[in-house]
């Protein structure tokens, strides 16, 4: 059987920087660098075309900025992991980042080693965290005034779509036919929907959806 070698897109402006990161990677078995970027731009397109396990993102480029790029790049191909590589760890980059579904946040100033084991992670859907950023991250969640962000904003409109329809009760092959699309896009989605909000089962997506506010009785009648 053919051993599976993670794909990985590079986006960074600095060639410098992406020519670095390939030769390195290129030295790993496990790892094929199978694009190159240099704006958040091109990464979209070379997303929706190559379907990478993995982008390693630069958060600052010219043109779209690394956190609307990294939310595009969700909403393209949920299953990409992005690993945002930054020289910033200020919160008002981490958090918008780790929002827009980025599931590593990791300084520029990292060993190359050290690299390699992030991204092994990120494939396995393991988030990791600088230290410093891991730091901040929870300073901000038991944050002083407590104030929590509803996650679903996370969520693209077809999975908010299948999320209220699952609050309303429905099974997957009726959601399919409500939706018009094959029953396994569905489970595609709800799996989505499950690991973006981090609850186990689509009884507890109904709960939240309840409680958010998402669904509520009225709309349920005229669905």
């Amino acid at each position: 059987m053919k051993h599976h070698r993670t794909s990985i897109l590079i986006a960074d402006d600095h060639e410098v920087v992406r020519n670095g990161i390939r030769s390195y990677l290129e030295t790993l078995p496990d790892f094929q660098v199978v694009g190159e970027a240099s704006s958040g731009e091109e990464a979209l397109g070379m997303v929706a075309e190559l379907i990478p396990d993995i982008v390693l993102l630069d958060l600052i480029m010219p043109g779209m900025d690394g956190i609307e790029t990294t939310r595009r790049i969700k909403q393209t191909s949920p299953r990409t992991q992005v690993v945002v590589l930054t020289s910033y760890h200020e919160d008002v980059h981490i958090f918008p980042a780790l929002k827009a579904g980025a599931i590593a946040y990791i300084l520029k100033d990292m060993k190359m080693e050290k690299l390699s084991e992030v991204l092994h992670r990120a494939v396995q859907g393991e988030v990791t965290l600088h230290p410093r950023v891991a730091a901040r991250v929870l300073q901000n969640i038991r944050g002083e005034n407590g104030e929590e962000q509803p996650l679903f904003t996370d969520l693209t409109d077809r999975e908010t779509d299948v999320l209220k329809l699952i609050a309303n009760g429905l099974t997957n092959s009726q959601i399919a036919e409500k939706l018009v699309i094959s029953e396994n896009t569905v489970k595609g989605h709800v799996s989505n929907i499950l690991s973006k909000l981090h609850l186990a089962d689509r009884t507890k997506l109904a709960v939240y959806a309840w409680q958010q506010g998402i669904v509520n009785r009225d709309s349920t009648a005229r669905e």
